[in-house]
């Protein structure tokens, strides 16, 4: 039976939270899987929500398709809000919201492929020059080789309610030099490849390293040639 309540609580880190409502004997716990929110809404603390409540292995109640509530929607009958009118009206919304997603990571991979190229170009000429130590090419490979893991972790503890890792974590790695592993983990796992503010802060990241990988051979590169 369709219930309803408020998100009284909502950890984003670790993607659960609990909702209270009048016709709940205790608050109920739901996870960031169990939401069906509108065009990517997120929960968040105040939202009133409709949910199924279950009960399994002997723990608290659970929240099931918990959805934002809407209260044109309540107004509608139940037969009338799952018209066939309706069906047929949400895969164009969706069809649209598809290409749209599509398109940006089209436009992404135009510019991160080249970026990349021009990356391990550079430091490759900069270690063949000596302008750069030879074992900038090891600690590169372990900083990428450990990005990919950690957003790897990430992604499955998403999917499984486990800890999740902090997003501010997750960009030290690109800002440490790991942000080639990070994009392509973003595209293959899907993981942080569609909230905004995450793509935004991930490519100053990019800018910052790259600002500062050609500070330091500009800068260190002559003297370090000096020296060979």
């Amino acid at each position: 039976m369709k219930k309803q309540g408020t998100v009284i609580r909502w950890d984003r880190e670790r993607a659960f939270g609990f909702i209270r409502g009048e016709a709940t004997g205790a608050d109920v716990f739901f996870h960031l899987r169990d939401f069906r929110g509108f065009d990517g809404q997120s929960p968040r603390q105040g939202l009133e929500v409709s949910f199924e409540e279950i009960h399994v292995g002997g723990k608290g109640p659970r929240g099931m398709a918990v959805r934002p509530f809407d209260l044109r929607m309540a107004a509608t009958p139940a037969s009338t809000a799952s018209s066939p009118f309706d069906r047929v009206q949400s895969p164009p919304r969706s069809r649209a919201v598809r290409r749209q997603s599509e398109g940006a990571s089209v436009s992404h991979a135009s510019l991160a492929v080249p970026l990349m190229l021009a990356y391990g170009a550079v430091i490759a000429w900069a270690v063949s020059t000596h302008r750069l130590s030879w074992w900038v090419l090891i600690a590169s490979s372990l900083v990428n080789l450990a990005t990919f893991l950690v957003y790897s972790h990430d992604k499955y503890a998403a999917g499984h309610g486990g800890w999740r890792i902090r997003e501010d974590t997750l960009h030290f790695w690109s800002l440490a030099g790991g942000w080639p592993a990070a994009w392509i983990t973003q595209q293959v796992l899907r993981h942080k490849s569609r909230k905004a503010s995450f793509r935004q802060t991930f490519w100053q990241t990019v800018v910052l390293h790259c600002m500062a990988l050609a500070g330091w051979i500009g800068w260190l590169g002559p003297y370090l040639v000096a020296i060979k």
